[in-house]
């Protein structure tokens, strides 16, 4: 998916007598505007997840260009906003202009295989950008990513004039020269307590390039629903989505990926368990211990319903068998990371498991190492690197391999912890960077009970001030912050949907 266009329209991009750029797009064909480096021969791909390195880079670079055009052509921002009332802030209509002449764009150094789905780190995002007065505009990077990030910028420079006169650039003379503090900008979005189309998910793709995330980690199966196809396993949509229709099709989660793909953003997949699986015995009863305890059912999970899979079972490990062999090489194309989850674990709804009897520490420890070392041993052998919940290393205390990132989410001393055990680190403190957060308790409380029993666990609702406080790197050593790849802002979704996500 992602549009990649037959070539540049002439644009011109006019500077009137103020001192600003301004932009109107005409449909005659005039490839010169817009020169890619003739050092590089590119070709078109074939197939996108499975194209050459200079295939790659060339429908990259050709999609995102296309949708500058697009962007510039079809975006209606009008920043009054930005300015005291009444402010007389944009350029006459009628002033005189200077065109932009010629929009040059240089790749200077050679991708890697891993430009599609690089690990944090592997790719150089950095790029430098420059308008004139003169009506010249120049992008430079070392990567195709980087040419993506440099055009997103490039786009945000203009506005719509009010008249409807065409764009301006209010700022020339331009010269940016930018690179991301943190390798890894991601951002989590849970896809399985709430209905998400794909279309709306697609939105949202287009909403973190916009602003440089790289990533999309899609929580897409919990305790409430599993809206994931698996034709291995087709009764777990069929019977765990909340209706016929409500699931991502193996097309659908492939366009999705896809799409990210084309946009610098690396959709990748979690599945959590053990914990938060009970939507599991919609289909498979036999697999789920503790499932749907009422009343008492935080008890047996951090919320209902409860319900784990069994821990000691020669049929789980069947079925996580048949469901990595189904899902896995599907998505490695299209992911260097796969999430197998791990947070909120329940050691209770373990004395209800048959096959475990026990919630002591000392009997659940080598069960849990073994579910997780027989997971990730497929999240391997399919060319990705897992990552885990913190819990699974500082609470249950499991011995990960030296590859398995540990994404941290109660606080910073969590991050700081994972460092310090050699881990690399994904950040992203519930205090700061949980955007659903201020929506109330979503749970029937006790009776009698408080009135603050009515507020969830995370509020009050983040500000934006209160977003952009927040610092990965505050509690780790100054030693070990080569370890904490960056961060993910979060939007669980037990009381968000598309009516209120934006």
């Amino acid at each position: 998916m992602g549009s990649e266009g037959e070539g540049w329209h002439k644009r011109h991009l006019n500077y009137p007598t103020e001192g600003s750029l301004e932009a109107q797009w005409k449909e005659d064909l005039n490839p010169s505007m817009f020169q890619k480096d003739k050092s590089r021969d590119f070709k078109l791909p074939v197939s996108p997840a499975r194209r050459s390195v200079t295939a790659a880079s060339y429908a990259l670079v050709k999609a995102a260009i296309q949708r500058a055009q697009d962007r510039l052509s079809q975006d209606n921002f009008v920043p009054w906003k930005f300015h005291a009332r009444n402010a007389d802030f944009e350029p006459a209509a009628n002033a005189s202009r200077i065109n932009i002449r010629n929009v040059t764009i240089q790749q200077q150094g050679i991708d890697s295989a891993a430009i599609l789905k690089p690990l944090a780190g592997e790719i150089n995002e950095r790029y430098t950008l420059s308008i004139t007065t003169a009506g010249s505009v120049a992008i430079t990077a070392v990567s195709s990513i980087g040419i993506l990030r440099a055009l997103e910028t490039f786009t945000q420079l203009f506005y719509r004039h009010s008249s409807n006169a065409g764009v301006y650039c209010p700022s020339a003379p331009v010269n940016i020269i930018d690179a991301p503090k943190f390798s890894y900008r991601g951002f989590n979005m849970d896809v399985a307590r709430n209905w998400y189309p794909p279309s709306f998910i697609l939105h949202t793709i287009d909403v973190l390039a916009w602003n440089k995330f790289n990533l999309l980690h899609l929580h897409v199966t919990d305790a409430q629903s599993w809206p994931l196809d698996i034709p291995a396993l087709p009764l777990l949509s069929q019977k765990g989505a909340y209706r016929t229709g409500l699931s991502y099709s193996r097309q659908q989660l492939a366009g999705i990926q896809e799409y990210g793909m084309y946009r610098g953003v690396q959709v990748f997949l979690e599945i959590d368990m053990p914990g938060h699986t009970s939507s599991i015995a919609l289909a498979y009863p036999d697999l789920i211990t503790g499932y749907n305890v009422l009343p008492d059912w935080s008890t047996y999970a951090a919320e209902p319903p409860s319900g784990s899979l069994k821990l000691n079972s020669s049929a789980v490990y069947a079925f996580l068998q048949t469901l990595w062999e189904d899902l896995l090489p599907r998505v490695e194309p299209y992911s260097a990371y796969f999430h197998t989850g791990g947070d909120e674990v329940n050691a209770n709804v373990y004395k209800l498991d048959e096959t475990v009897r026990s919630n002591a520490s000392t009997v659940l420890k080598p069960l849990l190492q073994a579910f997780i070392d027989f997971n990730h041993g497929y999240v391997r052998a399919a060319g990705m690197t897992p990552v885990v919940w913190e819990e699974m290393l500082l609470q249950r205390n499991l011995t990960l391999g030296q590859d398995v990132v540990v994404q941290a989410w109660q606080n910073d001393d969590a991050v700081a912890q994972i460092v310090a055990r050699g881990h690399k680190a994904i950040g992203g403190n519930n205090n700061y960077w949980y955007l659903d957060c201020g929506r109330g308790s979503w749970v029937d409380p006790s009776f009698p009970f408080p009135s603050s029993l009515f507020l969830d666990y995370c509020s009050p609702l983040k500000n934006w001030r209160r977003i952009y406080s927040y610092d990965p790197l505050a509690s780790v050593a100054p030693n070990a912050t080569h370890l904490v790849l960056g961060a993910e802002v979060h939007m669980w979704s037990e009381l968000t949907d598309p009516t209120n996500f934006d």
